[in-house]
């Protein structure tokens, strides 16, 4: 076989897999699988409005994956990445809440931005810190870390941040429209979202498959013992890759908070963190398949509403599906490898 058809084939038996697993599933609860999927497309796909939703779940969950591929391509799992965006949102929401009534809002989104970045960055960098420095493996450091965040956007959604009067789970007042992301007529997502989302997806191919760092970042990931023979400092290049891999995050944080909600809520990263490392898995850490895996999760995540409705069947077929995914590429992939070690 061609190497490079490879990849190709991979994908086609992970599909199915998978197209056997799940219609087998919903056999056996008596349920039509050819049904299931026809709304899950219709539900996804069926019109602009629709698919609106998908690109809005696609660009924040293709950023927390390319921001993860950073981290792991430097030899670390950064599970913190939930916790960054929801960083990143706060720091947008500070921002903002600064420039209320202001006649320059392009500024204070550019400005929000900025500090979305900056925050989701600063804290991965205190998991990676903590790494290199401390001894603490940065899983455990990134799932307490996520706690830490979550704890801290609930105190300012029902305190310093509360709305007028009261204080509820629908998060923070919301923005005026000057401070939204630009968006279109009839469109329900920025296209300006879209556009960095893609901009990123560029300038990490450039930087991770065909500039010197990203050779020497594989070389720290892959062997980071070996690395100093050469000159390199690994604990330099896993801090980097890190706070790479927090700013990314921290930028999608923003994209949420005035490009789809307008205000910060509770869940405001909406889980994409740990779903970006469904995705990278599946893309077997490679960088070009992420952004069509990402855009296929978020087609299954708002498809699977029109389940309840249409079916009585529970949304979380779309879970199924996606953890399906990734045991099939990983059964898959570890096939190939004894394929490769076998004599």
């Amino acid at each position: 076989m061609k190497p490079v058809l490879r990849p190709a084939i991979d994908g086609l038996l992970i599909l199915v897999l998978v197209f056997l697993f799940t219609s087998a599933l919903l056999l056996l609860v008596d349920t039509s699988p050819v049904e299931a999927y026809g709304h899950l497309l219709r539900g996804s796909f069926g019109s602009w409005s629709k698919f609106s939703r998908v690109l809005n779940v696609w660009v924040p969950l293709t950023l927390c994956s390319m921001g993860l591929l950073y981290a792991f391509r430097a030899g670390l799992w950064n599970i913190g990445v939930e916790g960054q965006m929801v960083l990143g949102a706060i720091g947008a929401t500070a921002v903002l809440n600064g420039g209320l009534g202001s006649d320059t809002p392009l500024l204070w989104l550019g400005l929000a931005l900025l500090a979305g970045m900056l925050l989701g960055a600063l804290w991965a960098l205190l998991a990676g810190w903590l790494k290199v420095w401390g001894g603490v493996h940065e899983i455990f450091t990134g799932l307490g870390l996520n706690f830490v965040a979550v704890g801290l956007v609930l105190w300012l959604i029902f305190g310093p941040w509360k709305r007028p009067g009261i204080a509820s789970m629908s998060g923070t007042q919301p923005f005026p429209r000057e401070l939204w992301f630009p968006t279109l007529e009839g469109w329900r997502v920025s296209p300006f979202a879209i556009g960095l989302a893609l901009l990123v997806v560029l300038l990490s191919l450039w930087l991770l498959q065909r500039s010197r760092f990203g050779l020497e970042l594989k070389a720290v990931g892959q062997n980071p013992r070996a690395v100093p023979l050469y000159g390199l400092s690994p604990v330099r290049y896993m801090l980097i890759a890190i706070t790479l891999s927090g700013a990314l995050a921290g930028l999608a944080g923003t994209l949420q908070v005035s490009g789809v909600y307008h205000r910060l809520i509770p869940a405001i990263s909406s889980g994409y963190g740990y779903l970006g490392l469904l995705v990278v898995m599946l893309a077997n850490f490679r960088l070009l398949p992420i952004p069509f895996i990402a855009l296929f999760f978020a087609a299954l995540n708002v498809g699977s509403i029109q389940l309840p409705m249409m079916m009585q069947l529970d949304s979380s077929l779309s879970g199924v599906i996606q953890g399906a995914c990734v045991l099939s590429a990983l059964l898959v992939f570890g096939l190939r490898r004894l394929q490769r070690r076998s004599p």
